[in-house]
């Protein structure tokens, strides 16, 4: 027997547009603006949260600093202290190994009235506010890469030094992007385990379901189309209405019908275990990244 389920989900996210002000004055340094702090700067820029004259980015090579400065309309160059210089909020958007080095590098140029962004996996604010000067805000933010179409999830927590001011800044900053859910820092590993990585679990399961469709007679381009309208329709069911998922699946599974036969497939294969699993194995391997070699 299950457990009893209450109507609504307990988790709320939100869209609170302009929470954090007017951002179109402050000077953002994006760090690494590779593939997520790419399109998250693109984000930024398009909903003129930032305006191009106030942002800088960085990369590693100066012939992708060329293009992306030409793509973007930013000054982009390979220098993050030079990046930094003069900047209100800085997006730290390398690989989680470096970070500390980045941090290191910047720390002359950044006080207790910069905001400092980390969009690292595994990397606590702890390690930021060690190697930054004392009383430096840092936010710990975990955005996933449907951010690039406006649709991400972002799960953010402040470190030692950051208010509720400079939490509603990040949150006005990564909602251009999506929603947001604001959780203790302890939990920001299992965010990266299930909202950053489970992208990926869910193309499988999109995927799956389209090759059901093609084994029983539906051309590939119609059975996509259906697996990825029907997966983006379920989730907007859970969004908008706020019910819980066991509820919503009961409303589609009637007596002696198909679907109950197809639920029972699931069950038989395991694949609701095998998605916890899946959880718990990202969120584990993201608690390790700082330390890879």
């Amino acid at each position: 027997m299950g457990m009893p389920v209450s109507s609504k989900t307990s988790v709320q996210s939100t869209r609170k547009a302009g929470a954090g002000g007017n951002l179109s004055n402050k000077r953002v340094a994006v760090l690494g603006a590779g593939k997520i702090g790419g399109i998250l700067l693109r984000a930024f820029l398009q909903k003129k949260l930032v305006l191009p004259k106030n942002a800088r980015a960085t990369v590693k090579h100066p012939e992708r600093a060329a293009e992306l400065s030409k793509t973007l309309g930013v000054a982009v160059g390979t220098d993050n202290r030079a990046a930094v210089r003069g900047a209100d909020i800085v997006l730290i958007g390398v690989k989680p190994l470096i970070v500390a080095e980045v941090a290191q590098a910047i720390r002359e140029e950044v006080g207790p009235k910069t905001l400092v962004i980390s969009v690292a996996a595994s990397v606590p604010t702890s390690l930021l506010e060690q190697k930054l000067p004392n009383g430096v805000p840092v936010i710990r933010a975990m955005p996933n890469t449907p951010c690039a179409i406006g649709e991400g999830m972002t799960g953010l927590a402040k470190g030692r030094h950051a208010t509720a001011a400079h939490l509603e800044i990040a949150r006005t900053l990564f909602e251009s992007t999506g929603r947001v859910a604001v959780v203790d820092e302890k939990l920001m590993d299992a965010v990266t385990g299930l909202s950053a990585s489970g992208t990926a679990f869910i193309y499988v399961i999109l995927e799956s379901l389209a090759e059901g469709g093609v084994k029983m007679g539906l051309s590939r381009e119609i059975a996509t189309l259906l697996a990825a309208q029907t997966m983006a329709g379920a989730a907007q069911m859970v969004l908008q209405t706020g019910d819980h998922p066991a509820l919503l699946k009961d409303g589609v599974t009637t007596p002696a019908g198909c679907t109950i036969d197809g639920l029972l497939e699931l069950e038989d294969g395991k694949v609701r275990v095998t998605l916890i699993k899946a959880v718990v194995k990202a969120t584990e391997r993201a608690r390790e990244l700082m330390f890879d070699k």
